[in-house]
């Protein structure tokens, strides 16, 4: 199985990403900010994506500034909106 076949991978990335801009996807859903389908489009979106390697080598480094998610992340956007939506 590819890495984009990887399921487990993609959940973790997706969290990963999330977390880089301070968002808890599990408060946001507990919050009513993100629903169950719409977290499953999420990790769907970041399966689909071929910036898996990017991603990985992204969340691996140190350099990159929390507040930020790499332009070609397909959850971008949503991500930038919960991140607007959550107290820092």
């Amino acid at each position: 199985m590819g890495a984009q076949g990887n399921l487990d991978l993609h959940f973790w990335i997706t969290r990963g990403m999330a977390r880089r801009l301070g968002v808890n996807l599990t408060e946001a859903m507990h919050d009513g900010n993100l629903t169950q389908a719409d977290f499953a489009s999420m990790i769907t979106r970041c399966r689909e994506c071929p910036g898996v390697d990017g991603c990985m080598a992204y969340l691996a480094g140190s350099s990159p500034a929390a507040g930020e998610t790499p332009d070609w992340c397909r959850n971008r956007a949503i991500l930038h909106e919960l991140s607007d939506l959550t107290v820092h």
